[in-house]
């Protein structure tokens, strides 16, 4: 069948007969739309299209040959030898410049496989439907503890073992903060009624005590021998847990209950988040001035999850609750927020993608959309790569093991959900590319009972 010739030369990629007639080169109109619709393609699929070849040998013809068929004659112009090798000398490097952006652009971001459910289910009831308390932690030792009612418990993640290590008899008082010391031999439990405790995996024994605090820990995070806590007392302590008078300085700066907290990877900086929707940055070396870095306000709802970047040290992720629903990325040395994404549902959880270029938000209610999903998004564009989604109830926090595969999702549905949505690095990646970076997450198999 013959194309007609207004619209099959701007369908690319369409086959054609050798009767279709190209314009002469004189009609402008024509060739103009043709070489627009050209450029939407992408550049490597002009090789094998046959409109495309059909379409430059016309144009050579119509370049070469005169009306009669025969050659046009060339005509010679004859310049000194210094300024033909000069020009020939600037097409050179010009077209190697197109070649090298060519190749740039014809470059694609590899395909990952994002898994569609988790590899692994685990019950957890009595898990508290609160979205301030941080309940959960996976250490270094591969062992995952979470505070399920008035209990905690420890699931190994190697055997499958799970180990009850501590119980509430009181009835008012339970764990709201979980978080393992960076080594993973101590364990820190917040309590409800203002209690912090360190507590010894191995024997299962309680260390210490830690004072200071008069309303519920919802937040608590390690630096070294450094244990911040934060609590709806609206203040931030840092205990010094090898002194005997741990207490090393006391922060009083949020208006309402401090629910986040987060050290930067190197250690010297702070955020913490606070239910008056504000985010503040500290300098460790700066704490006991209570003097801010800075005091973010962008946030129009309680600020709980935080994640510093891996492979930028100055970049923080913050999201905001139901009222806000947003991820917003700062840039803590300006105190600038460098980019924002409306993810119209409350934000529980953040966590990076330590081996690839990404981020993964854990989320709660909404009005329009994303209820209950973990959604994925490429940084620093912050486009969405994918949503996985099966809990029946909100999430309620994140947190990723220790090699930085797999992402556990604890949902107020009182389950834990296991995601592989990470995946492992790439060939030839790894440490290296995280250096390069700083210079420019069904079934149930066990019961937690």
């Amino acid at each position: 069948m013959k194309a007609q010739r207004g619209d099959s030369l701007n369908r690319i990629g369409t086959l054609q007969d050798d009767s279709t007639t190209v314009p002469p080169i004189t009609d402008f109109r024509y060739h103009s739309s043709f070489s627009s619709s050209i450029k939407k393609q992408p550049a490597s699929a002009f090789f094998f299209i046959p409109c495309v070849q059909a379409y430059r040998q016309k144009l050579i013809e119509n370049l070469s040959l005169d009306s009669q068929g025969r050659p046009f004659k060339i005509m010679v112009f004859r310049g000194s030898p210094k300024s033909s090798r000069k020009s020939i000398r600037f097409v050179d490097e010009l077209r190697q410049e197109v070649a090298a952006i060519f190749e740039k652009d014809c470059k694609q971001t590899p395909y990952r496989c994002i898994p569609k459910g988790e590899k692994r289910v685990l019950d957890a009831p009595r898990l508290r439907n609160d979205y301030y308390s941080n309940i959960m932690s996976w250490g270094m030792n591969n062992m995952l503890a979470v505070a399920l009612g008035h209990e905690l418990y420890l699931w190994n993640s190697e055997d499958q073992a799970v180990h009850k290590l501590l119980q509430v008899r009181g009835g008012n008082d339970w764990p709201t903060s979980v978080t393992w010391s960076e080594d993973a031999r101590t364990l820190a439990v917040g309590y409800m009624c203002s209690n912090l405790q360190l507590w010894d995996v191995e024997s299962s024994k309680l260390i210490r005590s830690l004072q200071g605090h008069s309303g519920r820990i919802a937040s608590t995070a390690w630096n070294g021998h450094i244990l911040t806590s934060g609590s709806r007392d609206k203040s931030i302590i840092n205990h010094d847990v090898r002194a005997a008078n741990s207490l090393a300085s006391c922060i009083k700066r949020h208006a309402d209950e401090v629910c986040g907290l987060k050290w930067s990877t190197e250690g010297n900086r702070l955020a913490s988040g606070g239910n008056e929707n504000l985010l503040y940055i500290w300098e460790a070396s700066k704490m006991s001035s209570s003097k801010f870095l800075h005091r973010l306000s962008d946030h129009c709802a309680a600020v709980k999850a935080l994640a510093w970047c891996p492979y930028q040290n100055n970049v923080l992720a913050s999201g905001g609750g139901l009222s806000d629903g947003c991820i917003k990325i700062w840039n803590t040395e300006k105190g600038i927020c460098i980019n924002n994404i409306e993810t119209k549902a409350q934000i529980c959880g953040l966590e990076w993608n330590r081996h690839h270029k990404e981020i993964l938000s854990g989320h709660g209610y909404s009005i329009r959309e994303n209820q209950n999903k973990l959604c994925l998004w490429r940084y620093p564009s912050m486009t969405k790569v994918g949503e996985l989604g099966n809990h029946k109830s909100r999430i309620i926090n994140l947190c990723q093991s220790p090699d930085g595969i797999t992402v556990i999702s604890a949902g107020a549905d009182e389950t834990l959900r296991f995601w592989d949505v990470f995946g492992p690095p790439t060939a030839g990646a790894g440490n290296s590319m995280v250096s390069d970076l700083q210079g420019l997450l069904s079934f149930r198999t066990s019961l937690l009972r």
